[in-house]
């Protein structure tokens, strides 16, 4: 389990048996790959055992393949990518959509931004207030072009994780009001289309929350209405159960929903390491201010199903079990190719965070498989190998092999533990690559952005991770001085909620080990009385624990006061007084933090200091408000040593 609850894959499992239930067989998401060390189990070096196992179309096919594919969002988590300069950005982008190449994803499922925390960061709605739509904000509208670039026949799927709070009319819940928030979803989905060219496959209901049977009759509804007949809907996002016996008793749900399912976690880690679930994608692009990224095994051990299958195939009706451990599919296009996936993964390098995984014992066996059918006559199979390493760190990944000879119909492998086949009788497969990127380098330690851009390609400035809240571009027509291209919070009033959202707006930059650092930021108050913003350092949190964050935060507000706070609930009380400090007025923050020692400066003038921290402790830099209101941020500089 996550903090949050509900169904996540931390890493991948192994490939759906045959037998799994559903109305149709979904593989999406990673497959096949473990995540912890255990030793060799008892009797690998036995003798192997000698098993057959029959492929066979003659009685008809299985389930059809819908594909596999992997989440942007949940959230944030393609944050940095976006920031990368090129070539380096488009060359992820090669590894994960390009068919033939790396991961060659079938489906692309982002979130649909709710301004809310939903796990690594907030992604920013379309429709952050009910009458005003802009369908530009942020990075998933530009990833979905990116992969339909790549491949025409991708599928998308759009999710939302929150909500922007006019939705729920003052509560924290999407469904009192089930038509306005039908609305909003298909909003989304015409505004993909009508701005960017997208169709949207498929629509979920709530990430891992509840579902409301109304709800999701009224919205296939409301697509029907707006001629969106196409577009089919996953119901709940979250475990088989309930909504499978909601729909065993309830005729006109299960009309209206056409999948049951989910779909692995993350696309890409591409979000400050240190913010929950760190590194937790199909590969890693956490550093656009060096270039370096990391291809990792997911993308390949992903590459055995999805460059040798295609949505639209259907499974061969068969076990799935090897006889000592592991499993197999089989699929075809029905037209005479074949494709055999065989994993042999160990107990330990198969747990991921949910659900929970019952122990079983792998052995090395030699596997005897049969063709029979239409595939009885094949004469020569291309194989690829995939051998996990965990114990000596040397592994074998998505490597081919001399092709297997079927003689009669028949042949056999000997497997060993840990290790993954796929063998087919396309040609097609490959294992792309480019040449190395940059080395890795920590984010710069002397870092401005004065945000005087005209027409920015994102909404978001770079590097900036919103926790609580968005931050985007502003232009502040109404100031003809030195602040006309700001960045502003722009988030007004509390989400309907995924994860423990803070009551304050932050927004986390840099390097989590800095120390030792020097940050100024013009500010502006924009509500008046009670208005107030921060600036802050050496924070500790982020993601769905933002709310308990630590660090030193340095408040002014429009009343005139200041504080210093060690936490951004602002409990912590460390130091407070008078500022002389009002709203709608730029002022500039300075925060020094220098080992056990804080002080601050207004307006170039020290207003605190001799603040003794209990720790040196390290984190990021940040920004934020006080509470959901508007706020503007401006010459940002942050320089560590």
């Amino acid at each position: 389990m996550d903090a949050a609850g509900g169904r996540r894959l931390r890493c991948p499992g192994s490939p759906r048996r045959a037998g799994a239930p559903c109305g149709r067989a979904l593989l999406w998401g990673w497959a096949l790959l473990g995540c912890a060390w255990c030793p060799r189990p008892p009797g690998a070096a036995a003798a192997p055992f000698l098993v057959g196992y029959a492929l066979d179309d003659s009685g008809g096919l299985g389930r059809e393949f819908d594909g596999i594919g992997a989440v942007s969002g949940g959230g944030a988590t393609s944050r940095l990518l976006v920031n990368y300069p090129e070539p380096y950005r488009s060359q992820i982008l090669d590894y994960l959509f390009m068919p033939n190449f790396g991961a060659s994803l079938h489906i692309l499922k982002v979130e649909i931004g709710g301004d809310g925390q939903s796990t690594d960061g907030t992604e920013p709605s379309h429709m952050h207030y009910e009458n005003y739509e802009n369908y530009f904000r942020g990075y998933e509208w530009w990833l979905m072009k990116e992969a339909k670039k790549r491949n025409p026949n991708i599928k998308l799927i759009g999710l939302p994780w929150t909500f922007p709070g006019w939705i729920g009319r003052g509560q924290n819940w999407p469904y009192n009001h089930p038509d306005v928030t039908a609305y909003y979803v298909v909003s989304w989905i015409l505004g993909a289309k009508q701005y960017h060219n997208l169709d949207i496959d498929y629509i979920g209901i709530w990430n891992e929350r509840s579902f409301s049977s109304r709800y999701i009759k009224l919205l296939r509804y409301t697509l029907d209405k707006q001629g969106l007949q196409r577009v089919r809907i996953i119901a709940s996002d979250n475990m088989w159960e309930p909504i499978s016996f909601f729909m065993m008793v309830d005729s006109e749900l299960h009309k209206v929903v056409d999948i049951i399912g989910t779909i692995a976690w993350n696309l890409v880690a591409s979000y400050y390491e240190d913010l929950p679930f760190g590194r937790d994608g199909l590969m890693t692009a956490q550093e656009p201010w060096s270039g370096y990224y990391a291809v990792e095994g997911p993308i390949w051990v992903t590459a055995h199903t999805t460059q040798f299958t295609y949505p639209g195939w259907h499974y061969l009706q068969v076990d799935g079990h090897l006889e000592h451990g592991g499993s197999y599919v089989a699929l075809t296009d029905g037209l005479g190719n074949l494709t055999i996936i065989i994993e042999t993964m160990t107990y330990c390098h198969s747990q991921c965070i949910r659900p929970p995984l019952l122990p079983f014992i792998v052995s090395p066996q030699k596997a005897t498989f049969y063709l029979k059918g239409s595939f009885h006559k094949v004469k020569i199979l291309k194989m690829w190998y995939t051998k996990l390493g965990f114990k000596s760190a040397n592994s074998t990944f998505f490597h081919p092999l001399p092709p297997v000879k079927v003689h009669e119909g028949m042949f056999s492998l000997n497997l060993d533990v840990d290790e993954v086949y796929t063998l087919t009788t396309l040609t097609t497969g490959q294992k792309g690559t480019y040449p190395d990127p940059p080395q890795s380098k920590p984010f710069p330690s002397n870092y401005k952005d004065d945000f005087k851009i005209r027409n920015p390609p994102f909404s978001e400035a770079p590097h900036f991770a919103d926790q609580t809240g968005v931050f985007e571009y502003f232009v502040n027509t109404s100031d003809p001085g030195d602040h006309i291209f700001t960045l502003r919070q722009v988030v007004i009033q509390r989400p309907i909620t995924w994860a423990s959202d803070a009551d304050q707006a932050i927004s986390i930059i840099g390097d989590f080990k800095w120390v030792n650092v020097t940050i100024t930021c013009d500010v502006y108050i924009e509500r008046l009385g009670n208005g107030g913003v921060f600036i802050a350092g050496r924070v500790k949190n982020g993601g769905i624990y933002v709310r308990s964050s630590k660090g030193l935060f340095f408040w002014v507000f429009a009343d005139g006061t200041y504080r210093v706070t060690g936490d951004l609930s602002g409990k912590e009380v460390l130091m407070k007084g008078m500022s002389g400090v009002r709203a709608r007025v730029w002022h500039t923050l300075t925060l020094n933090l220098k080992g056990s020692s804080a002080s601050g400066s207004l307006n170039g003038y020290p207003l605190w200091e001799n603040v003794t921290l209990s720790e040196t402790s390290h984190g990021w830099a940040a920004i934020g408000t006080r509470s959901f209101e508007f706020a503007q941020f401006d010459n940002f500089h942050v320089e560590a040593s």
